[in-house]
């Protein structure tokens, strides 16, 4: 800011997106999203079988992708709460929009929930399936896999279809309450302080719910699709590309924001600073996890562990897993231990946007490299032998990448535009407006 920021600064009714200004690019991201989710349901449910199985990767990529942005839109919304965040007020409303994007990109995973879909995707569900008639799972998996047997006190249906209720009721009732009684303050006669110490209070033991959907959303979505791998740092590698990537569409929307006359004297240099700070300190510590499990699991070198890496350094994936060393870390760290560019919301808000592309490649090389080799393990005659690819199959990633991005771009625009971009009527709102580090 150029002054000192008093209270005659602060607009008495907030600051509010003028939906008209938006309504066009709402429709268009409205009508994407639609029809793309309706030839994506015909893809998944109704289409031959070859494309059906393809396709529910591309679907489980996208979705888990934006889910994941927005599940760091809560945490940050959290992290802000418990720690009395000063200079976080000015941007606190920012992190509760993200956040709330939860509850709806959520439903885009109901299709998981069906065989038709998850029979391509989760290989131990159709074991469990083929269960003889007078045995219980338990005991055909006891005859047919050990393995499985062993992990079926977690990898059992109900279990599954209880977890995914979870996520979405626990995580999506946690950023409803939280940002009702944020924007609850906007209109209360008396704001003083007794919403930021109920926030505050409302916003520990959330950490909890919060830590176990990021983790385990990882390991029933990601991880499952071969049951047979497994990472003890897999919550906290998804977690820390959560966080850095939520944050980096933070920065983008602030940025947005200011260059349409928002957010004015509340946020400037020094809050795009610290915003750079975290997106420059989850760079470090995404690369400190993603290094650390790659040695741990090639120092033990155990099959069931080395099997991620072994499929994902085969053929092409090989040099997208060594251009995500130097693009995720690399290039992002040097460029952000400027000061200067953190400070500038135009360059800052351009590596936000390559930090994303990263997270991109991240998320699909998670998911895509085990499309052949399960599809070719279900079945051959259909899909091929086992690959490590299936020509044209890219299409259908891009075509539900962008069906997903386009319903999350349309419910963040539209949480944008209910309430006021920052709470004025916070009491630290002014400490906020005129922070300095």
């Amino acid at each position: 800011m150029s002054h000192h920021v008093t209270s005659a600064d602060i607009a008495i009714n907030g600051d509010h997106l003028d939906n008209s200004k938006v309504a066009k690019i709402k429709f268009i991201c409205l009508a994407v999203a639609g029809i793309g989710t309706l030839i994506s349901l015909f893809l998944l449910f109704f289409a031959p079988e070859k494309i059906r199985g393809c396709f529910a990767y591309s679907w489980v990529f996208a979705y888990y992708f934006y889910l994941t942005i927005c599940i760091g839109g809560v945490f940050w919304t959290l992290l802000h709460n418990v720690s009395n965040s000063g200079w976080g007020t000015s941007v606190r409303r920012t992190f509760e929009n993200l956040g709330s994007t939860f509850p709806w990109m959520f439903l885009f995973g109901i299709p998981l929930l069906f065989p038709q879909v998850n029979q391509y995707l989760y290989e131990w569900m159709n074991i469990h399936r083929a269960t003889p008639d007078g045995q219980t799972v338990k005991e055909h998996l006891h005859h047919v896999d050990h393995l499985l047997y062993n992990k079926y006190w977690f990898m059992n249906q109900t279990f599954w279809y209880g977890r995914f209720i979870f996520y979405g009721v626990g995580l999506g009732g946690v950023i409803y309450f939280l940002r009702k009684l944020s924007t609850g303050q906007d209109t209360d006669p008396n704001p003083g302080t007794k919403r930021l110490f109920l926030a505050r209070k409302h916003s520990t033991w959330p950490l909890i719910i919060f830590a176990l959907t990021i983790t385990f959303t990882g390991f029933d979505f990601a991880m499952g699709l071969d049951y047979k791998w497994f990472s003890t740092m897999w919550g906290v590698y998804l977690f820390a590309g959560a966080a850095l990537n939520s944050m980096a569409v933070i920065i983008l929307v602030c940025a947005w924001l200011k260059s349409k006359g928002h957010l004015k004297h509340v946020t400037g240099p020094e809050h795009f600073h610290i915003m750079g700070k975290l997106l420059f300190a989850f760079t470090v510590f995404w690369a400190y996890i993603a290094f650390s499990q790659f040695f741990l699991i090639w120092y033990a070198n155990i099959t069931e562990e080395t099997s991620y890496f072994l499929i994902r350094n085969t053929g092409n994936w090989n040099t997208g897993m060594l251009f995500l060393v130097f693009g995720h870390f690399v290039v992002p760290f040097v460029v952000l231990l400027q000061a200067w560019l953190k400070k500038n919301p135009k360059y800052l808000s351009i590596v936000a946007i390559y930090t994303l592309c990263m997270h991109a490649l991240d998320h699909y090389l998670i998911t895509i490299p085990e499309r052949g080799v399960s599809l070719g393990n279900i079945n051959p005659k259909v899909f091929g032998e086992i690959a490590t690819s299936i020509p044209g199959a890219f299409w259908g990633d891009v075509f539900a990448f962008i069906t997903i991005g386009a319903a999350f771009v349309f419910f963040l625009l539209r949480s944008l535009g209910q309430h006021s971009l920052y709470p004025n009527r916070d009491p630290r709102i002014l400490e906020s407006s005129n922070f300095t580090n």
